[in-house]
């Protein structure tokens, strides 16, 4: 069975990637791997925003909606089922 990595943007909006994989392990890796960058791009805005957000309040709403929109993208390994797909059969009447 092959698994496929779908996005779910905001934690509820699936977005089709089209990486597939053979294993199992090696998508949720790759949903592993994607988390970690959305943490790191956070972690980059974060000191940037300190450095440069004078006003505390500012910076804390600022952060509060930045960490919604970057860490609240969740991935998730779904079973593909490759290019085999089957067509639907019609009822007879």
């Amino acid at each position: 069975m092959k698994w496929m990595l779908v996005v779910l943007v905001g934690g509820m909006t699936p977005v089709n990637t089209d990486l597939v994989f053979d294993k199992f392990a090696d998508c949720l890796a790759a949903e592993e791997q994607m988390r970690k960058h959305y943490t790191d791009a956070f972690e980059v805005w974060d000191r940037w925003a300190a450095a440069n957000i004078e006003r505390r309040r500012e910076y804390s709403k600022m952060r509060d909606l930045q960490a919604k929109r970057l860490l609240s993208n969740i991935g998730t390994c779904v079973p593909h089922a490759g290019g085999d797909t089957i067509a639907p059969q019609q009822p007879i009447n």
